[in-house]
């Protein structure tokens, strides 16, 4: 099946964020620094220390990540990162891990479609959306 994954990057602080989403969302976490590749004899000395490829994976979340910019990151408001959660409990945990030190936009509450739903911004400024649909899917 074909698949689409996030893949966030960042400007230095991927594996703090990426260690901050694995300890909100549970799941396995690589990391693979530049000096452990086979291009980090072609990289500058601090560089070197920077994530080159990270996944945190945990059953069908997929969420990968990376220190390696071609040009410098601006925070933008054009991606959310939609979080389909399995249960009341699973929302609640991973929206109040999340949120930690960031905004939120929407607190968890009943939506008209039948779903618990929140919106908020993580402390690294990546949106986030969370929903968990009630009635059982067809």
């Amino acid at each position: 099946m074909t698949q689409i994954h996030a893949y966030l990057t960042f400007s230095g602080n991927c594996r703090e964020a990426m260690t901050f989403y694995k300890d909100c969302l549970g799941g396995e976490l690589t990391l693979q620094t530049v000096a452990d590749s086979p291009i980090a004899d072609q990289m500058p000395a601090e560089a070197r220390q920077g994530i080159l490829h990270s996944t945190l994976t945990r059953g069908a979340l997929v969420l990968m990540a990376s220190d390696m910019a071609r040009d410098p990151v601006v925070q933008g408001n054009a991606v959310t990162l939609m979080l389909d959660c399995s249960s009341e409990e699973e929302i609640h945990r991973f929206f109040d891990a999340l949120s930690s030190c960031g905004t939120v936009i929407c607190p968890l509450e009943e939506a008209f479609w039948g779903a618990t739903f929140g919106a908020l911004t993580d402390k690294y400024g990546i949106h986030w959306a969370l929903n968990y649909d009630k009635a059982p899917k067809a």
